[in-house]
């Protein structure tokens, strides 16, 4: 008899906790216009159309506004009026988007989606106002606009540097007195030129033929647009193709058909070796490359062999160098990590 009575008792309490679950209120505090409804607030109906809940929200703008509040004409005080101007603002603001207001209809619908309503609540909330493609297409040319002046900034000053070696610029008015840039005619009258104007316009010609004929690799080469980041994003799928294509034909040539390697793909190979960008290859003398090739580094046994040459000579550089000489010695004699005591 106790064991049926206590399990009465126990369904009786999980069905009032069932029923209290089910019955959760459709309006949540801090979500839209928390426990009042955003349609008793402006006073119209789920029907009513955009324009109508327009006209509802200005005439209560205009009634409880702070800047037009008079004591006297309401029974509100004058805080009273400004939270009530506040939360007509946000019924007004709730009701007059149409997703938001189709997100508030749904949470009046579905009372029982609890969780659901303050993650899409806060989601559109918290959501930036600016598309973020937007943003991110504005930083990509930012970057890619920074990226050109850089490079353009670097080559001019490689040319200023160029302008100052007798080597290139003897070469370069050579080159201009052959081609007849240089040949002065004698000016008479008006037309005549100071000195001043000449010089600047024989800089101008030796200056125009260096950028014509000198070919300036790695970091201080001539700027490219199809090099900048936002061409590169553009061009990805071209390059990402053509990369599967040349692996696709070095596999097939070289791995299962073994041709011989040609000089384009042993450089290729003793870049990789090096582990240098192909920027940083291209800086290097065409008489150094050509050792390479002679030396034939594409094959590893022989890069191996060069590298511990390489790493032997450098030792015994830095063993016959004076400066190294003097750093060592400072190193074991006193060195950063030397404790000594200041004298009195």
């Amino acid at each position: 008899m106790a064991a049926s009575i206590e399990l009465r008792l126990t369904l009786y309490i999980c069905l009032v906790f069932i029923l209290g679950f089910c019955s959760v209120s459709a309006l949540i505090e801090g979500l839209y216009c928390g426990t009042q409804s955003c349609y008793d607030v402006l006073g119209v109906s789920r029907d009513s159309s955009k324009a109508e809940i327009g006209r509802a929200y200005r005439q209560l703008a205009r009634r409880y506004h702070p800047d037009r509040y008079q004591p006297g004409e309401t029974d509100d005080s004058r805080e009273t009026a400004h939270q009530k101007f506040l939360l007509v603002v946000t019924a007004y603001e709730t009701l007059k988007d149409e997703e938001l207001r189709k997100d508030y209809d749904y949470m009046l619908d579905h009372p029982e989606e609890y969780y659901s309503h303050y993650y899409t609540y806060y989601r559109r909330r918290l959501a930036p106002k600016v598309d973020v493609r937007i943003v991110i297409l504005v930083t990509i040319c930012a970057i890619s606009l920074f990226q050109y002046y850089s490079w353009w900034s670097s080559y001019t000053e490689a040319i200023n540097y160029l302008m100052t070696v007798p080597k290139y610029r003897i070469q370069a008015t050579e080159l201009a007195k052959q081609q007849g840039l240089l040949n002065r005619t004698k000016e008479k009258g008006k037309n005549r030129r100071s000195k001043e104007e000449i010089r600047e316009e024989e800089e101008q010609i030796i200056r125009d033929i260096i950028k014509t004929k000198i070919d300036i690799k790695g970091g201080y080469q001539k700027p490219n647009v199809s090099d900048i980041l936002l061409c590169k994003i553009i061009l990805f799928p071209y390059h990402l193709c053509t990369y599967v294509a040349w692996n696709f034909s070095w596999f097939y040539r070289f791995t299962i058909c073994r041709e011989e390697y040609g000089d384009e793909e042993r450089l290729y190979i003793i870049r990789k070796y090096m582990k240098m960008s192909q920027a940083q290859f291209d800086s290097l003398d065409n008489s150094l490359i050509e050792t390479f090739l002679k030396q034939q580094l594409w094959i590893k046994e022989n890069y191996e062999a060069y590298r511990e040459e390489q790493e032997e000579e450098m030792k015994m550089k830095m063993a016959t160098d004076s400066r190294w000489k003097r750093y060592r010695r400072w190193m074991k004699s006193e060195g950063p990590g030397r404790i000594t005591f200041a004298d009195d």
